[in-house]
């Protein structure tokens, strides 16, 4: 059995305060280890293709190196060590913080400094507790895999969602207690993207941040986000759109539509979509004199693709596509994974989202008996 990892940003940091007053920031450390001088250490951050890009580079001497500089917002950046793996995940921000690692252990390794760091502890005290917990699942779980365990297994599956709970609870009490946290922004911005809790509540969350937070440059980015998720939340009025069919017509959203209609949005490559279009044809075939109607959106880059799959699939419903991939139409639903799907009423209103399997088919049932 395979276990996935809670996606906590585990990033093992020791924090303390630092009274003493820097112009800008002063980021100094030393490595223990078999280290040689004039060893490269890296200063790294994301840049907006989420790759990690050098920032600076200093060199060890006697174990040692320094930072120096100014920033206009607390980022987060990476320490790497030259032909060392692994990394140190540092609160960049005016004032002076220190770093004490080991060479073989940077994953332990301690920071000292600023309120920000102060904070990534705070969180982390916590994290590292539910850590520890996954990673003693995911050993049970082997052994019981192996030794063919299937109540053991099963138990432990039911132990790692109830863990799942709790690390989703806990970050989002953490955001709410400390609105001025950039831990509290990044963990809002992973929280959303995993769709672990309902888009107003990530919302609310977002607008109780801290000025300074929403609008650097991860909060501006975010707010766009939410604002586009907003537009196509369940209660909120579907977007119109219009695209070529396979046969090169333009088709509206509008002109679609029945007593309830699906839009998928789907693509020949994509392997989820495919699996779950024979369940679509059944719901569809059942539905369809009762006012069901479907409009596929296909993010294909190629148009043979597209209408070879609609016909290997059987899809009889409505299709368009602007054949250009996540396109405008992905981006006005803010579709940024498929499948995704947006269940309408007669009105065009957004009743239930990504719905799929029993789900799905127990929903048209409910709104079309």
């Amino acid at each position: 059995m395979r276990f996935f990892g809670l996606g906590l940003i585990v990033l093992s940091i020791l924090i303390s305060s630092c009274a003493e007053k820097v112009d800008g920031y002063l980021l100094t450390g030393e490595f223990t280890g078999d280290l040689e001088d004039g060893t490269a250490v890296y200063l790294k951050a994301m840049n907006e293709l989420n790759r990690l890009v050098e920032v600076d580079t200093a060199y060890l001497e006697a174990g040692a190196f320094q930072f120096a500089g100014k920033t206009e917002a607390p980022e987060l950046h990476y320490l790497f060590i030259d032909q060392t793996r692994g990394n140190i995940p540092v609160v960049l921000e005016d004032g002076k913080i220190e770093v004490n690692a080991q060479k073989d252990s940077l994953a332990f390794a301690s920071v000292e400094g600023t309120l920000q760091n102060e904070y990534f502890q705070d969180y982390l005290k916590h994290s590292r507790v539910i850590s520890l917990k996954v990673a003693s699942i995911q050993l049970d779980a082997s052994t019981a895999s192996a030794a063919k365990d299937t109540a053991v297994v099963s138990s432990l599956r039911d132990e790692y969602l109830e863990l799942q709970n709790e690390a989703r609870d806990y970050e989002v009490e953490f955001i709410k207690g400390q609105p001025d946290a950039l831990i509290s922004l990044l963990l809002l911005e992973r929280v959303n993207a995993g769709k672990t809790i309902p888009e107003t509540e990530v919302l609310e969350l977002f607008n109780a941040l801290s000025p300074e937070l929403q609008s650097n440059t991860i909060g501006t980015k975010l707010k766009a986000t939410l604002e586009r998720g907003a537009k196509v939340a369940i209660g909120a009025q579907a977007p119109n759109f219009s695209a070529p069919t396979p046969g090169g017509q333009q088709l509206s959203l509008n002109e679609a539509l029945g007593k309830v209609t699906i839009v998928d949005f789907w693509a020949a490559w994509c392997k989820p979509c495919r699996a779950e279009n024979p369940n679509l044809v059944r719901v569809y075939e059942k539905h369809k004199d009762k006012g069901l109607s479907i409009i596929g959106v296909s993010l294909d880059r190629k148009a043979e693709d597209w209408i070879k799959a609609i016909e290997v699939d059987n899809l009889t419903w409505h299709q368009v596509s602007n054949v250009r991939y996540f396109d405008e139409i992905a981006a006005l639903y803010n579709v940024r994974a498929i499948p995704a799907s947006f269940i309408l009423d007669e009105n065009g209103v957004i009743v239930a989202k990504n719905l799929r399997g029993n789900a799905l088919a127990e929903k048209i049932s409910e709104l079309l008996p």
